[in-house]
């Protein structure tokens, strides 16, 4: 599965309506640490069919930034049954991402 961006038109509807844990990536074009982690949320969309990959782009989405207390970025939020489950911050190795939805 590839990645799939997420705005604030469709991200509750995204969330709400998952059967399967989420994992969204907040992070922003400029940012290096979030390029650094693009390939590594590629690879995990792209082995995991049993997790759903999202990014937002906090600069097109502040509204969605705020709502999730996004300070820093890269911003990780894994979802479950709709509510957010577990957060990390800043680059990331694939096993701490994982990690997020066990």
């Amino acid at each position: 599965m590839s990645i799939q961006k997420l705005d604030k038109n469709n991200f509750n509807p995204t969330i709400e309506n998952a059967d399967k844990p989420i994992i969204v990536d907040f992070y922003a074009e400029w940012c290096g640490p979030c390029k650094m982690m693009a390939p590594v949320m590629e690879e995990i969309a792209r082995s995991n069919d049993n997790i759903a990959v999202y990014r937002v782009d906090v600069d097109e989405n502040p509204d969605l930034a705020v709502q999730f207390s996004i300070m820093s970025i890269p911003t990780i939020i894994s979802f479950k049954d709709a509510k957010p489950y577990k957060t990390a911050v800043g680059a990331q190795g694939m096993p701490n991402i994982l990690k997020l939805v066990q």
